[in-house]
């Protein structure tokens, strides 16, 4: 598929995915991008749609803030941007596509399976160890928001409180992520027209998204969307594993 169409049709189902539901930009763009964009251009375009699509979402759908439960996620995910940004030069495309389709055959049924998962109690060093994660996760290619919203979710949050730490986490993240890869050239002149189409491929999609989550019941949504990325996640797999292991 040419480039555009991959970039654009990417977007604009990811905006709509993290309008609905706050976060899953680099999820699901990944599983179009993955398959035709070098490692560092996905990621710089992961980074981008995610941040932008935080800023459209603090202006549409507000859930609130709380710097106590907000606090250790955040400090966690900068201590954790380093490492992932660390890593991304080195990436080899297989290996990305395998880890990340592992990540989302492994993730997405957790995620589907959580409403049935026992919830566990956390504390300040418990949030601020997922927080880390996400940040090199999110280093790595905008993922911010994978392992603190399933940490969110078995804790027991409610949907707007888990929305509210996930938005403003994410929100802070991906500036950082995003200032860490122009400060350090993961960013290149050359990319800059690829971000002007995944802006104006999101924008409506997204704010479409938000308005899906405030009128509708989300859950229906979340279990199509997981379900497909599981599908994604098997895809990647079944291109990226024979090889590898034919190396």
């Amino acid at each position: 598929m040419d480039p555009l169409y991959l970039i654009a049709l990417g977007a604009c189902v990811a905006g709509f995915v993290q309008g609905l539901s706050g976060f899953a930009f680099g999820m699901v763009a990944m599983s179009f991008w993955a398959w035709g964009l070098e490692p560092r251009l996905a990621a710089s375009l992961t980074v981008f749609g995610s941040l932008t699509g935080q800023l459209i979402a603090v202006f549409t759908v507000r859930r609130g803030f709380s710097w106590r439960l907000l606090w250790p996620f955040v400090l966690g995910g900068l201590a954790g941007i380093p490492l992932g940004v660390w890593v991304l030069p080195y990436l080899d495309m297989l290996w990305f596509k395998a880890v990340f389709g592992t990540l989302l055959v492994l993730w997405c049924p957790l995620m589907l399976l959580a409403p049935r998962l026992p919830r566990v109690p956390g504390n300040r060093l418990a949030d601020g160890a997922v927080g880390m994660v996400g940040g090199v996760l999110g280093g790595i290619g905008g993922f911010t928001g994978t392992v603190p919203t399933l940490w969110c979710t078995v804790r027991g949050f409610d949907r707007d409180t888990q929305r509210a730490v996930i938005q403003n986490f994410n929100l802070s993240m991906l500036a950082v992520t995003m200032l860490t890869y122009l400060g350090t050239g993961v960013v290149t002149s050359a990319m800059l027209p690829w971000f002007g189409v995944v802006a104006l491929a999101m924008l409506i999609p997204t704010v479409l998204g938000t308005r899906v989550y405030l009128g509708i019941s989300e859950a229906a949504f979340r279990r199509l969307v997981l379900g497909l990325l599981t599908l994604s996640g098997i895809a990647m797999l079944v291109a990226s594993v024979p090889v590898l292991l034919g190396r």
